[in-house]
């Protein structure tokens, strides 16, 4: 009897619980509701289009400036509190040490003005107060020489008669040689103070100074090349420049950044893929990434005629590393108060339904 029992209960409490389990699966558990996303993903703008992934630059381009010459920074000129503010072409952005450049400057200039001395002095010989002088001495030598002359004269009249010796006249007459030839001397000495400086030696001053005048110019230039200034008229979007830092000039670190944002552009690259079906006079339109709602129209500027490899990337468990992109500029036809420079925008293009390749259009290029 038990056993008999035992055969009905066990089947009838596994149906029962096979029911309440079916029971449980269809009527008792908790429906998990449908998750929205936060960001509506990107929509193609067009009925038929390709899409690309576009970073916003500026109008100039993103310039990164450095310095040309190494050294340690002394001053930043621009401030954390200029970041956004519009600079004008020249303005002073930041200044490397050049304490020893201008030491060799001062002892240039000291040899250009030690050059210019020199040559002055030679176009101005002789000297006024030379020439009475050197005129006294020819005088003085002519009188001694006259004076010679007249012993001599008087010595050949003595020998005739045999009064004076042979000794004492051959003395005098050497005597009155050496008083000519300082005579001479004295003429030759005389012209050669009239005469002024040599033209040689002028043309060996006159380089001198060129020479020291061109090293003035070169550290001069040095130290205005420490001093860095703005290339073009911009807004300053970043500064990564601190005083004290070393700084050189093949470093790719860009110690400040620049552009012009009175009208911003978006740089888009093209998957190979769709290069084919491409065309410069489709439409474009950019949405930002988190603001689908937000539609910025764009305008053709150019393509860049080189396809490169692929560098910007989206995350995108599909998305290959091995691709190359071709590069089409637009420009935001709108100021757009809520897109910066490096931001990303889903962009849109449109194409016609079977397009075969062509070639792209430069010659539409608005720069």
């Amino acid at each position: 009897m038990l056993k008999t029992v035992r055969a009905l209960f066990l089947p009838v409490l596994a149906t029962g619980m096979f029911a309440f389990s079916i029971y449980h699966l269809m009527f008792a558990a908790e429906k998990i509701p449908r998750a929205t996303p936060l960001v509506e993903p990107p929509k193609q703008s067009f009925k038929v289009g390709i899409s690309g992934t576009g970073l916003v630059e500026a109008r100039t381009e993103n310039i990164s400036i450095g310095t040309p010459i190494a050294g340690v920074v002394l001053e930043v000129c621009v401030t954390a509190e200029q970041l956004g503010q519009r600079v004008t072409t020249g303005t002073p952005l930041f200044r490397v040490d050049d304490r020893h450049l201008r030491s060799q400057l001062h002892v240039m200039q000291s040899r250009v003005a030690m050059a210019e001395a020199q040559l002055k002095r030679l176009e101005h010989m002789p000297r006024p107060e030379e020439i009475p002088p050197s005129e006294a001495k020819v005088r003085v030598a002519e009188a001694n020489r006259t004076r010679l002359k007249d012993l001599l004269d008087r010595g050949e009249q003595l020998l005739g008669r045999k009064v004076m010796s042979d000794e004492e006249f051959t003395s005098r007459r050497f005597t009155f040689a050496a008083a000519d030839q300082q005579y001479q001397q004295a003429q030759a000495e005389h012209s050669l103070l009239m005469a002024g400086a040599w033209d040689s030696d002028k043309a060996v001053t006159q380089a001198s100074l060129e020479s020291a005048r061109a090293e003035v110019e070169n550290i001069e230039t040095e130290i205005d090349r420490c001093l860095v200034r703005a290339p073009v008229d911009g807004q300053i979007l970043k500064i990564d420049v601190r005083p004290g830092e070393y700084v050189n000039s093949s470093s790719s670190k860009a110690l400040i950044l620049l552009g012009d944002l009175q009208r911003l552009r978006v740089r888009v690259d093209i998957d190979e893929r769709d290069i084919s079906r491409f065309h410069v006079t489709g439409k474009a339109m950019a949405t930002p990434r988190g603001a689908s709602d937000q539609n910025l129209k764009l305008e053709f500027v150019r393509v860049e005629p080189y396809v490169i490899p692929k560098r910007a990337f989206t995350g995108d468990n599909t998305e290959r590393i091995d691709t190359r992109v071709l590069q089409i500029l637009y420009e935001i036809d709108e100021p757009a108060p809520r897109v910066y420079v490096g931001q990303q925008l889903d962009v849109s293009i449109e194409c016609q339904a079977s397009s075969s390749p062509k070639a792209f259009e430069q010659d539409r290029s608005v720069e």
